[in-house]
């Protein structure tokens, strides 16, 4: 028995990582693949087959997308909505994180529980809702309307309470006995301590929303307020439908799409300790 035992031992790693390799090899081999066609010129990327290497090297899709067909447009839509909308959902997650672990706070266990609920729900089932009070809000085809969709979340509320219940509470009363108020000891107390929680959340929010799609298909109409994953699509279906004399040929379609990976692949590596601290250690603490 000992002597099987030892052998399935020996051959697990292997078997591993032989699942592991093949694993990687299908995340990695669209995106290369995609880099290759996005630095080929406009005839040779239009040949079948995947690429490994770009053929006839050129910067032509980059140059066209960009200046042609104006991305830089959608990329900046794209930058405002991310870049403020993460920042007030980290904020306001905080901010209700900090509000649930006070002891003194009537109701709370309600408020966890509703907050829970609320993560139940899926998105699609309240689409029509919120379309209804966006329009009553005359926020259609604006980019507040992308700001506000998603602002609160349960998932980042309940990681950021996790997390200043880990910090002593200690430390909040002596800076009360200081004279600090509560907005004092959230920002200079809770939030310095909790940076693997904040970097876990903005992370999260950042992605979600540089590549958010259903939001902007939704609420916006106007070509100029589109957003970059819209303006993508909106790419790939034109260029398909068109006539061959305005085809968008797939090396521009494909820089496209890298164009839309570079601010990822940017922020990941600046926060990526914090955030895998954050995933291992924010979602156990009671």
């Amino acid at each position: 028995m000992s002597t099987t035992m030892s052998k399935r031992g020996k051959w697990f790693p292997i078997v591993n990582t032989v699942f592991l390799t093949l694993l990687v090899v299908t995340m990695i081999l669209p995106i290369i693949n995609t880099l290759a066609i996005s630095l080929s010129s406009g005839v040779s990327s239009m040949s079948p087959g995947i690429k490994l290497w770009p053929t006839q090297f050129s910067f032509e899709g980059y140059i066209t997308v960009w200046t042609r067909i104006e991305l830089w447009r959608p990329f900046l839509n794209n930058a405002i909505v991310t870049i403020t909308g993460t920042f007030f959902h980290v904020f306001l997650a905080a901010l209700a994180g900090y509000v649930l672990i006070q002891k003194d706070l009537p109701g709370k266990g309600i408020m966890t529980t509703f907050i829970i609920i609320t993560m139940i729900i899926p998105a699609e089932a309240i689409m029509i809702p919120l379309y209804i009070v966006n329009r009553d809000l005359s926020l259609l085809n604006t980019l507040t309307a992308l700001i506000v969709s998603g602002l609160i979340s349960g998932f980042s509320i309940l990681l950021m309470r996790n997390y200043f219940h880990s910090i002593p509470s200690s430390l909040a009363e002596a800076a009360k006995i200081d004279g600090a108020g509560h907005f004092k000891i959230l920002f200079l107390v809770f939030i310095p301590l909790s940076l693997p929680g904040l970097a876990t959340v903005t992370l999260f929010e950042f992605v979600s929303r540089w590549n958010h799609f259903l939001p902007a298909l939704l609420y916006i109409t106007d070509s100029s307020k589109y957003t970059l994953q819209v303006a993508l699509r909106s790419l790939i279906l034109e260029s398909d439908a068109t006539s061959s004399s305005q085809f968008v040929t797939p090396n521009v379609r494909m820089a496209g799409i890298i164009i839309a990976l570079i601010p990822l692949l940017i922020i990941y590596p600046f926060i990526q300790k914090y955030f895998v601290k954050g995933i291992t250690s924010g979602a156990t603490k009671e």
